[in-house]
């Protein structure tokens, strides 16, 4: 590779940070107490983390070929769309089926 530096530098930070997302809303998934608030660590943390190391990659391959690479930027687009559709859908699935909340959240949200 014979590009800068720093855009190696970049490439890492942006795939670290999308490693440390991906790790935080996984995490999530698996400590926080009910689904409601399970639902945030996939949808939230772990797609800003996803987008963050398909945009490095979508860098270095970038660099690599010498021509802009769209085949990443296609998966973030797709990924940012669908992310929170499916969220809604399973939200509105549990609204739906009363699921149990933690007492120690506000409310139920069809009680609103």
């Amino acid at each position: 590779m014979n590009e800068p530096s720093w855009i190696e530098w970049l490439i890492a930070a942006l795939l670290l940070t999308g490693s440390l997302f991906a790790l935080i809303g996984s995490i999530g998934l698996v400590k926080l107490p009910d689904f409601f608030m399970r639902l945030h660590g996939p949808t939230k943390a772990t797609t800003l983390g996803v987008g963050s190391m398909v945009l490095g990659s979508m860098l270095y391959f970038s660099l690599q070929a010498g021509e802009p690479s769209l085949h990443e930027l296609l998966i973030t687009f797709f990924l940012f769309l669908t992310a929170p559709v499916s969220a809604q859908m399973l939200a509105k699935a549990a609204m739906h089926e009363k699921l149990r909340r933690e007492p120690r959240t506000r409310g139920e949200p069809w009680e609103q």
